[in-house]
């Protein structure tokens, strides 16, 4: 996905703190995050990004390096991008929640599959002339 708030967010962000002088160590934190999986990366250019996966939706997020100085741990571990993980749950979130105009049929777990009492039936049929 293309996001453009967040492309120009960050290009204002690199120039006020002018990121492009330092090379960083890339690193990645993962952790378990609201029933998902929660992937940080600090990339060498100093930005950082984000990924989220819950019940097979993922959603992407970058943002600039804000603190050059500081271990990326302790950023992660005072907050500094908790708005940025609370945007990329809501947006999953927001994603599991909806239903389709034009998807009906249920999707059945691996373990629903090889039970012989569960048929197999489209709910709400649309209806064709």
């Amino acid at each position: 996905m293309f996001d453009i708030k967040s492309m120009v967010k960050r290009s204002i962000e690199k120039e006020m703190m002018n990121v492009e002088d330092y090379v960083f160590l890339p690193e990645r934190i993962e952790m378990p995050l609201d029933g998902g999986h929660l992937i940080s990366v600090l990339n060498t250019d100093g930005s950082v990004d984000f990924f989220f996966n819950k019940d097979g939706i993922t959603e992407v997020a970058s943002a600039a390096r804000k603190h050059p100085y500081t271990a990326f741990e302790t950023e992660l571990h005072h907050g500094v991008y908790d708005d940025v993980i609370e945007n990329l749950v809501k947006d999953v979130d927001k994603v599991l929640d909806g239903k389709s105009k034009y998807f009906r049929t249920r999707i059945l777990s691996s373990g629903m599959t090889n039970n012989p009492n569960y048929a197999i039936r489209p709910s709400d049929e649309v209806n064709t002339p």
